[in-house]
C-alpha cells in the first residue's frame, strides 16, 4: 500500500501544472551539481563554474536533471555523464591512486558504451575531446579548483551556447530511457503495478532521512538468507519483485517528498515524516504548519483546521480526499516504518482537532493555545534538551494522534512528564498538558471497553470543582497550601513545592499530615477574612477525601498534577464579577 501510494503521487507529479515542481521520468533523477565543466565543441575547458549559491550560512548548489546514479557502497561503478571529481577526472584526492585510475576508466567506459547514434552529437564528441586531452594546468588556474579538489566535489558537462547539461541533451536522453529496461532482467509480477515487467534487483536509495547514512538507505532491501524467500536465494530484488519502472517511481517520490526544505517534511523526534495527498490539494502546505516548532506560525494553521472541522466547509479541499503520512527512522543502513496512515481530509481534521482538545488546558498569557509537539517533547526530556528526548516518542505520539480519536497515548509520555514533574517539582503548562492529554484517553478508551465499569470523568481544561478523585483533590491541596504558605511569607526562598511535592504527589499520608498542621502557623500570619476564606476552600477541597492515601498509583500521580495546576490556575484567573485576585 506504501508503495503504491508513493507511486500513484509520483505519476500526479510527473503532470503538475508547474514545470518545476514536475518529477522525473524513468531513468532521470533531480540532483545538485555544485561544479560545472564548461566547454566548447573542441573539448576545451571555457570555465569551471560555481553553481552554488549562499542560502543563510551554507552554500546550496544548482539541482539539475541527470541520469539516475548507480548504487554503489565500496565498489567501481560510474554515473553517466555526471560524478565525483575522481571519476571525471581521475584526479587523485585521498591518496589512491589506483583506484581512482579504475573510477576514471569506468567512466570513460561508461560513456563509450552509449550507442553510436549517441556519439555522433555534439556535445558527446566536446566531451570526450576534453577526457582525452585533459589538462590540469588549466584546471588549476580555475578559481573554484581548490572547493573542487578539497570536497571531491559532482561534477558535469556545459556546452558553450547551452542552457543545459549534455546529459540532458535530448540524444542523451533518448539513449538513457530506451537503455533503462535491462531485457536480461528476470520477469515477475509487480507487486505494486500488478504488470508483468523486469525486476529491479537494487532499488534506488532514500535520503533526506533524520540519522540514516548520508549516502541513503532502503525501505525494501535483503542481505542475509533469514529475510530471503524459499527459493529466492541471493537474488536480492527478487524477493520482493517490484518492477523498475515502480522502484524508480516510488523512490524517486519519496525523496522529492524528503528533500531540503520540502514543505510536505516534518521532524518529530527521530520520525521523519511526510504526507501527500491522492490529488493536488490546498491542505498539503497547510498540514506542515500545524505541527511546526513555532506557536506564532501554527496556531493560525489549527484554527483553520479547527473551523473547517467544527463548520464542514473546507474551502476548495474535498473533504473525501485520501491523505496520507508517512513516518519514517533510521535502522542501520535500513529505513523502519514508524507509521503509516490512509484516511479522509475530513477523518484526518477530526483525528488533529480532538488531540488539540486533549491539550487544551487554561495557561498562563505566555502559553500557546496550541502547544507544539516539539515543545511538549523537550518538557519532558531530561534538562529539556532535545537530545534527551526518548528516541521513539515523538512518532508514537503521532501514530496515537493519527491513529484515532480513542487510541491511547504512548504510555511513556505519561511516564515522563510525570517523572519531569517530580524530578523538577515543577508542573509547568506542557507537561500538565500532556499528561492530561494521555489521562483522557486512558478515560475514554476505558468508557469504551467496559462502559458500566469506569467511573472515571474526562478531565476539563480549567478547574473542575465536581471531580471528586482522591488524587486531584490532594493536587488541589497542596496546591492551596502553597498559596497560603506565599501569602504568609512573601518572597520565601524554598517554597513547601521545592521540599515536598514529590513525596506528596506519591506518598501523601507521609507528607500532609505535617503540611496541615504547619499551614495554621501561616494563617496566623494573615487577617481574618483571608483566614475565613482558606479555611471554606480547605473545607471545600477535603470533602470528599476520606483519608490521605499510602501511596498514589503512576495515573494518580497524573491526576495529583494536574489538580494542582489547576488550583494555581484558577488562583491568578480573574472571577466574574470580581475585579480582585484571589
Amino acid at each position: 500500500m506504501i508503495l503504491q501510494a508513493l507511486t500513484d503521487y509520483y505519476h500526479r507529479k510527473c503532470d503538475d501544472p508547474d514545470p518545476a515542481q514536475r518529477l522525473p521520468p524513468f531513468g532521470l533523477e533531480q540532483k545538485e551539481i555544485p561544479f560545472l565543466l564548461e566547454i566548447n565543441a573542441q573539448g576545451e575547458l571555457l570555465q569551471l563554474r560555481d553553481t552554488r549559491e549562499t542560502q543563510g550560512k551554507k552554500k546550496v548548489a544548482q539541482s539539475f536533471r541527470v541520469p539516475i546514479g548507480v548504487k554503489r557502497a565500496s565498489n567501481v561503478a560510474a554515473n553517466l555523464l555526471w560524478d565525483t571529481l575522481e571519476y571525471v577526472l581521475g584526479v587523485d584526492t585521498k591518496g589512491k591512486p589506483q583506484r581512482v585510475a579504475e573510477q576514471h576508466a569506468a567512466f570513460r567506459a561508461r560513456l563509450t558504451a552509449l550507442p553510436a547514434c549517441v556519439h555522433e552529437d555534439i556535445g558527446i564528441q566536446a566531451v570526450t575531446h576534453f577526457l582525452d586531452n585533459i589538462d590540469l594546468a588549466v584546471l588549476e588556474r580555475q578559481h573554484a579548483w581548490s572547493d573542487v579538489l578539497e570536497s571531491n566535489a559532482l561534477l558535469s558537462f556545459r556546452l558553450q551556447g547551452d542552457l543545459n547539461l549534455v546529459c540532458q541533451r535530448p540524444a542523451v536522453v533518448k539513449a538513457v530511457l530506451n537503455v533503462s529496461t535491462d531485457v536480461e532482467a528476470p520477469q515477475a509480477m509487480c507487486l505494486v503495478t500488478g504488470e508483468q515487467g523486469p525486476i529491479e534487483r537494487l532499488h534506488s536509495s532514500i535520503k533526506g532521512v533524520w540519522g540514516a547514512q548520508t549516502a541513503g538507505a532502503n525501505i525494501v532491501s535483503f542481505n542475509a538468507r533469514a529475510f530471503e524467500s524459499y527459493g529466492k536465494t541471493e537474488r536480492q530484488g527478487e524477493n520482493a519483485p517490484v518492477s523498475r519502472t515502480a522502484a524508480f517511481a516510488y523512490t524517486t517520490a519519496l525523496n522529492h517528498l524528503l528533500r531540503k526544505d520540502s514543505p510536505q517534511r516534518i521532524q518529530v523526534g527521530d520520525a521523519s515524516t511526510v504526507f501527500w495527498a491522492e490529488k493536488q490539494d490546498t491542505f498539503e502546505s497547510v498540514f506542515g504548519d500545524i505541527f511546526k516548532d513555532n506557536p506564532d506560525q501554527s496556531a493560525p494553521a489549527v484554527q483553520t483546521l479547527l473551523n473547517a472541522v467544527e463548520s464542514g466547509k473546507w474551502g476548495s479541499s474535498d473533504e473525501d480526499t485520501r491523505f496520507y503520512v508517512l513516518g519514517l527512522a533510521p535502522n542501520a543502513a535500513r529505513i523502519s516504518i514508524r507509521f503509516y496512515h490512509c484516511v479522509t481530509l475530513r477523518e484526518l481534521g477530526q483525528r488533529i482537532a480532538q488531540h488539540f482538545a486533549d491539550l487544551s488546558l487554561a495557561r498562563g498569557p505566555h502559553d500557546p493555545q496550541f502547544p507544539p509537539l516539539f515543545h511538549l517533547l523537550t518538557a519532558v526530556a531530561v534538562q529539556k534538551k532535545a537530545d534527551n528526548i526518548p528516541p521513539n516518542l515523538g512518532g508514537a505520539i503521532m501514530d496515537a494522534i493519527f491513529a484515532g480519536i480513542n487510541t491511547l497515548y504512548p504510555s511513556l509520555w505519561l511516564n515522563a512528564a510525570i517523572s519531569r514533574c517530580r524530578a523538577e517539582q515543577n508542573v509547568n503548562y506542557f507537561r500538565a498538558a500532556a499528561i492530561k492529554a494521555c489521562l483522557n484517553r486512558q478515560i475514554r478508551h476505558a468508557q469504551l471497553s467496559s462502559p458500566k465499569l469506569s467511573l472515571n470523568q474526562e478531565f476539563l481544561p480549567m478547574l473542575d470543582l465536581s471531580n471528586s478523585n482522591a488524587a486531584y483533590r490532594l493536587g488541589r491541596l497542596f496546591a492551596v497550601l502553597e498559596k497560603i504558605q506565599e501569602e504568609a511569607s512573601p518572597g520565601l526562598n524554598a517554597p513547601i513545592r521545592d521540599r515536598y511535592y514529590g513525596a506528596a504527589s506519591s506518598t501523601p499520608v507521609a507528607v500532609f499530615t505535617a503540611l496541615l498542621r504547619l499551614k495554621n502557623a501561616h494563617l496566623k500570619k494573615l487577617t481574618i477574612s483571608r483566614t475565613v476564606w482558606f479555611e471554606k476552600l480547605l473545607g471545600e477541597v477535603l470533602s470528599p477525601v476520606a483519608d490521605f492515601p499510602k501511596n498514589l498509583s503512576l495515573p494518580d500521580q497524573g491526576r495529583f498534577a494536574l489538580g494542582y495546576y489547576h488550583q494555581r490556575q484558577d488562583f491568578f484567573s480573574p472571577k466574574p464579577g470580581n475585579t480582585t485576585r484571589t
